[in-house]
């Protein structure tokens, strides 16, 4: 049989695409721009069997919208954009690729951590801007320092790894985490909120949902370090970022460091942007020439495994329950 895969946003690695022709697959690739009501007439139009989720929001509307559908896969790991009840109630079995990116992510956590520290972006628009001197210059070292981790799954795993040479202390909070022995540098707290008071950095590695959604907001960032480093890399509504605009413009927080925002793209006058103590960057982090082959063959190896009655990777599984 011949299947019919729709790829929402910016299409996927072009491996993963020779990799859908040879199994018989046809394929249409959407717009990052695409609406729901986009998505909606697309599907009506291709009906698609699977769907490719990158950008665009995949709603209970759209998921009627496709009649022969049979599966979902996040290109990636965040699938806030999809509807998992309603798929769920369709009896849509939904995937992502945990073990895709996190490599690529927990780099760019990394990079940013010391982009933040030693002011780098900074120093390289004083240096552009005509002003050569150290006078204004307080780097931080790495060495010594705590980082704190929100959400223990593969990317905030990953990155106790990478900082073990500037030998920080870590501190990880995971919610669902078994018990397991951890290297001497790592301590596992029962809550986010034991992190606070205690982390000079804290990186969040968590998915949005309703525990998470505005975890950093006035209330949390008052029981924080005075000059703490706040590194989002997960999902933008996990910050609050009026509230962390606030704490930046006073000095509370040091700096912070974004890859997602609350609604992206942003708009072109957003507060934060007047701010010369946060740098950006545009969601990216688990994008990386490895990472994009790697999610665009895992979403598609997940797909047709639904499609062909192939055993399908339990561990890529959303659904509760499937």
């Amino acid at each position: 049989m011949r299947y019919r895969i729709f790829i929402t946003g910016s299409g996927i690695a072009k491996e993963a695409q020779q990799f859908l022709r040879e199994n018989d697959c046809v394929f249409e690739v959407g717009d990052p721009k695409d609406s729901p009501e986009d998505l909606a007439r697309k599907f009506k139009a291709f009906n698609p069997h699977g769907i490719i989720v990158r950008q665009g929001k995949i709603t209970a509307e759209v998921l009627d919208a496709a009649e022969s559908l049979q599966v979902v896969c996040k290109h990636g790991v965040g699938t806030d954009n999809i509807d998992i009840a309603a798929a769920s109630e369709r009896g849509i079995p939904v995937l992502y690729t945990p073990r895709a990116n996190f490599e690529s992510l927990a780099e760019h956590t990394l990079a940013l951590i010391l982009a933040l520290a030693r002011k780098i972006p900074q120093q390289d628009q004083r240096i552009r801007n005509g002003v050569f001197d150290k006078k204004n210059f307080d780097g931080l070292e790495l060495f010594g320092k705590t980082l704190g981790i929100i959400g223990f799954g593969n990317s905030g795993r990953r990155l106790t790894e990478l900082v073990a040479p500037f030998r920080m202390q870590v501190l990880v909070y995971h919610p669902s985490r078994t018990a397991e022995k951890l290297p001497g540098y790592i301590r596992k707290v029962d809550h986010a909120a034991a992190i606070f008071p205690e982390a000079d950095i804290i990186s969040l590695h968590c998915p949005l949902n309703a525990a998470t959604r505005n975890l950093i907001n006035r209330e949390t960032i008052d029981q924080m370090k005075p000059g703490v480093l706040i590194i989002n890399t997960s999902r933008g509504g996990i910050v609050n970022e009026g509230d962390l605009f606030q704490a930046l413009q006073e000095r509370r927080i040091r700096g912070a460091a974004l890859d997602v925002f609350e609604n992206e793209p942003p708009a072109v006058d957003h507060p934060l942007f007047k701010l010369d103590n946060i740098i950006f960057t545009t969601h990216v982090g688990g994008v990386s020439d490895n990472s994009a082959k790697n999610m665009g063959m895992d979403s598609v190896k997940n797909v047709l495994a639904v499609l062909t009655g192939a055993p399908v990777d339990k561990g890529s599984l959303v659904n509760p329950g499937f």
